[in-house]
């Protein structure tokens, strides 16, 4: 007979340290000859990202010791980090971008070298950045992305595509480097070469567009002098999103557009930029383009195509161009990330379940065998305690559909008495164009497993269910999303699955934008955990970065036309309507909502008598990358929700509350 015990009051294994603690997390896949490697978040080493290599049928190695942290910060949220060529006889090369001066580095595995830098130092790091690089060992050069800041505010800045020499010439010397494209755009990806060197394709778009908005998939001639001449748009448009190209063996374009409706993928002429659908779905071959250099497809030298599609949640198929046969992956993973490597038969990528965490998972096509062959998952904890997701679709206003995962408490130690109903959390994504992902999360578990709900909410908004869902948000952030949260919790608590007195909301970034105004503007919650938010528009306008600092322009409205909308929304401006307890979490090196932010609505709120605690850290960006850090947020928003919510704890330190 399992004992019952009040809600948020169970015993768990999985604290906080368990829960936020865990090294492995594998992004930007790619093969350097038969090796693999890939880069690992590493929470527990100051939340630095490691360079991982894995040999045929070895074991993995970080490749470089503390402090190289491969990262990039072009647009802030980085992208595609490094690249590896093969040399006869000399061994693979590896070029990356360091995180701490954000240069470009040569780097030789094989040898007792050190990394040698390719680019000069700016200072700070702010000065020059870059992101995508592609090594060409025939001209002796590594193109790539290139940022440049021209001014001190966060908008003067320039992208172009660039060549940097490897031989290291431009380490001391910034005119070594040779800018391949004329500054048409304001964002670019790096250049996709087609097979026989003559032709190069990329994406790029332009203020006050988003890219997935609209995007242009560019085509320009490779000349002999080693520059790209006469570049046109062969597809897309301001409301077409192409969000990654390619080339296959043939050399057609490859390319990802939701021209109708949906990111489907398409094969097409280069000169004439005539294209077909080999398998036109309502789903997803695609995704919104938050880092350059993102894949969700990979041709493969048999002609075929590895592709993560779906709706919601994703899988990993193999797809033949010319039947439009699609053949998904065996297997228990629910996502698939957005990195592919293929080498020969084999694909590799990046996938989790919710009974497993992330892993490498190799999929061999000639078998149609699939096995994790890097980051296995390991239970930490007994898998009992691990939360089982409901996938659900709400009705919100109007009759929309919302879509949801629900995680209702879960412990194999405790049930709640038959006359108690869970208290539950709304969790809200960032982005806010971005969704929740059908995996297993420790933070969540960290929750259910001590009696309280969790429910992720893909609000209006959101993307992976088509460009018409993710359209509901245009002009209206701060209201449908909003609404779609608030209607979620509605309706879980009429149902009786959660106690309608003790309900919150957390989120981060726009979550916290939403959490705050949801504060502001509903009286459904009774408390509320916001992570590095936007709470003033107007103010967030002039001080965010460049990526996104007219994104405002589809989310509100044009400013110049709508200022009083800006006003109305911000919960920043409307601190005397917050009446709900809250926690502000924010890293005080965060350039795209600055610490401003927050303090100036602390400023306001301050005399109210609202109980609220505000925790900054030091050397933390947006979005929290090191242990210490994460377990002291989670920890404080447990402890927020047991005061608010009556739960009788005393192993989570407490969080003090002002007034």
């Amino acid at each position: 007979m399992v004992p019952t015990g009040a809600y948020g009051s169970w015993p768990s294994p999985i604290d906080a340290a368990v829960a936020v603690t865990h090294d492995g997390y594998p992004d930007h896949v790619g093969m350097v000859g038969d090796d693999l490697w890939w880069t690992e978040a590493r929470p527990a080493e100051g939340g630095r990202s490691a360079l991982v290599r894995r040999r045929p049928d070895g074991d993995a190695e970080a490749v470089l010791p503390r402090p190289w942290d491969v990262r990039t910060r072009v647009m802030e949220y980085g992208g595609t980090p490094w690249h590896g060529a093969t040399r006869a006889g000399r061994g693979p090369l590896i070029v990356f971008a360091h995180f701490a001066d954000q240069r470009l580095y040569a780097f030789e595995p094989d040898t007792t070298a050190p990394p040698r830098p390719l680019t000069p130092l700016s200072p700070a790091g702010a000065g020059l950045r870059w992101v995508d690089p592609r090594i060409d060992l025939e001209r002796g050069e590594v193109w790539c992305v290139l940022e440049e800041f021209t001014g001190a505010a966060p908008t003067d800045v320039r992208r172009v595509i660039a060549a940097v020499p490897l031989d290291g010439s431009a380490a001391e010397h910034r005119g070594a480097v040779r800018e391949l494209s004329a500054e048409r755009h304001r964002f670019v990806t790096g250049p996709q070469l087609s097979p026989d060197g003559l032709r190069a394709a990329w994406i790029a778009w332009d203020h006050p567009r988003m890219p997935w908005d609209g995007t242009e998939l560019i085509v320009a001639d490779v000349g002999e002098d080693g520059l790209l001449h006469a570049a046109r748009a062969v597809a897309g448009g301001p409301e077409e999103s192409i969000a990654q190209a390619e080339w296959d063996a043939e050399g057609q374009l490859l390319f990802s557009s939701d021209r109708d409706g949906w990111w489907n993928l398409y094969r097409g002429d280069p000169g004439s930029g005539a294209a077909t659908a080999p398998c036109p779905r309502e789903e997803e071959f695609a995704g919104p383009l938050w880092q350059v250099g993102r894949r969700w497809f990979q041709p493969l030298s048999s002609g075929l195509i590895a592709v993560v599609h779906g709706r919601g949640a994703t899988t990993l198929g193999i797809l033949d161009p010319q039947s439009g046969d699609l053949v998904d992956t065996a297997g228990p993973w629910t996502q698939w990330g957005a990195t592919l490597a293929a080498h020969g038969s084999r694909v590799v990528g990046v996938a989790a379940s919710p009974r497993s965490g992330v892993e490498l998972v190799e999929l061999d096509t000639a078998t149609g065998r699939a096995r994790v062959i890097g980051c296995g998952h390991t239970d930490r904890v007994d898998p009992a305690y691990y939360p089982e997701p409901l996938v659900r679709t709400f009705t919100g206003p109007d009759g929309r559909d919302i879509h949801a995962h629900v995680y209702p408490p879960h412990s194999p130690d405790r049930t709640g008495p038959a006359d108690e109903l869970p208290p539950y959390v709304i969790w809200v994504h960032g982005g806010p164009t971005s969704n929740v992902r059908l995996v297993l999360d420790l933070e969540t578990a960290y929750f259910t497993s001590r009696g309280i709900g969790v429910v992720k909410v893909d609000y209006g908004g959101s993307s992976g269910y088509g460009r018409a869902y993710r359209n509901r948000l245009r002009e209206q952030w701060g209201v449908v999303d909003v609404e779609d949260c608030a209607a979620v919790a509605r309706a879980l608590a009429d149902e009786g699955t959660a106690d309608p007195r003790r309900i919150a909301i957390r989120g981060g970034s726009a979550g916290g934008w939403t959490t705050a105004a949801s504060l502001a503007t509903t009286d459904v919650y009774a408390c509320g955990a916001i992570s590095f938010p936007v709470l003033d528009l107007t103010s967030w306008l002039t001080t965010t970065h460049d990526f996104e600092s007219q994104y405002l322009e589809s989310l509100v409205g044009p400013y110049a036309e709508q200022p009083g909308r800006y006003r109305e929304r911000s919960p920043g401006r409307h601190a005397d309507r917050v009446t709900a307890p809250f926690l502000l979490l924010q890293g005080l090196d965060d350039a795209v909502c600055p610490p401003a932010q927050c303090e100036e609505f602390l400023e306001k709120m301050a005399g109210r008598g609202i109980p609220h605690a505000y925790l900054t850290f030091e050397g933390e960006g947006h979005g929290f990358r090191r242990a210490d850090t994460m377990i002291r947020a989670l920890e404080a928003e447990f402890s927020l929700y047991a005061q608010v919510f009556a739960i009788d704890r005393n192993d989570i330190p407490l969080l003090e509350l002002t007034k």
